[in-house]
């Protein structure tokens, strides 16, 4: 199985949605323009930034088809899973692959704590539905409750032929470096889930990140991996305490709303979040990040 394109900057793309939460297509098209055309090496559609949570099955495959026919091959396109139930985890994982999903990632299930053969037999059952298809892993322990395992991820990495590699978004280095160090002779690829912790994560091997701050300053994002890879690792780590105050400024506002707000401080009309999140209105949060936002240079 071709892994090769599985690396660099990946957006997890906001949703645009008009006044009726119906997927906004000009919009949405206007964003994948604007994240290809900034730099970024691919797109996740529906991750956690992309509230798939708020967003009915037919809806999504609608929005996933208008993403991958204005992506048009420049930059893979992967579809977010992070359903509960495994039988529909599975059928939204054969519908990304019918519409054209260069690959899936799946995050372990919320709200529930399965156990370890529950959840070893959760992602087994997904991936060998699409066995032609790269299967990344999605750690988020921040959002579900409970971390993926490296002897989880180890056993998954090693028996399922199509588990290719993860996102980690714990945010804990030292299990980022673990995921990588204990697969690395399978060709396990791992991705950095904080935007903040990229540069920390190619350093100890992640071959990139996903980072929500590619929706509205791609260019910053990017120059980080890019300098990295050519061997300019000061200049990387100096790209990085660029984007970090940006960044940070997000956790002001309430999960998911913050990469909307930033977007339209850009000028980008990106729509609205999903009720019952609202943009965050004018006062000490708002300044905040719109502060962070002028230092940088980006408005």
């Amino acid at each position: 199985m071709n892994t090769e394109f599985i690396k660099g900057v990946i957006v997890p793309i906001i949703t645009t949605i008009d006044e009726d939460e119906k997927i906004d297509e000009a919009k949405m098209r206007a964003q994948v323009d604007y994240v290809i055309d900034g730099g970024l090496q691919g797109i996740l559609a529906f991750g956690s930034n992309g509230e798939f949570y708020q967003i009915e099955e037919d809806e999504m495959e609608r929005g996933f088809q208008i993403i991958v026919d204005q992506a048009a091959g420049r930059v893979p396109v992967y579809f977010g899973i992070g359903a509960i139930n495994t039988k529909k985890c599975v059928r939204l994982a054969k519908m990304a692959v019918k519409n054209g999903a260069k690959g899936v990632s799946i995050l372990q299930p919320m709200f529930l704590k399965p156990n370890f053969n529950e959840l070893f037999l959760h992602f087994k059952t997904i991936a060998e539905a699409v066995p032609e298809t790269p299967v990344l892993l999605y750690n988020n322990p921040g959002r579900v409750g409970y971390t993926l395992g490296a002897n989880l991820v180890e056993k998954l990495a090693h028996e399922v032929d199509n588990i290719v590699g993860m996102k980690d978004t714990s945010g804990d280095i030292t299990q980022t470096e673990e995921f990588i160090r204990r697969n690395r002779d399978v060709g396990f690829k791992v991705f950095g889930g904080k935007d903040t912790l990229l540069y920390a994560s190619l350093c100890i091997g992640a071959v990139g990140g996903v980072c929500t701050a590619g929706n509205f300053m791609p260019e910053l994002i990017v120059d980080i991996y890019n300098k990295y890879v050519a061997g300019d690792i000061k200049g990387a780590l100096e790209a990085q305490y660029k984007l970090n105050p940006v960044r940070l400024a997000m956790d002001v506002a309430s999960f998911p709303v913050a990469a909307k707000d930033m977007a339209a401080m850009r000028g980008r009309d990106v729509g609205s979040p999903y009720l019952p999140n609202l943009s965050t209105p004018e006062g000490v949060s708002y300044d905040k990040m719109k502060k962070e936002m002028e230092k940088a240079g980006l408005i």
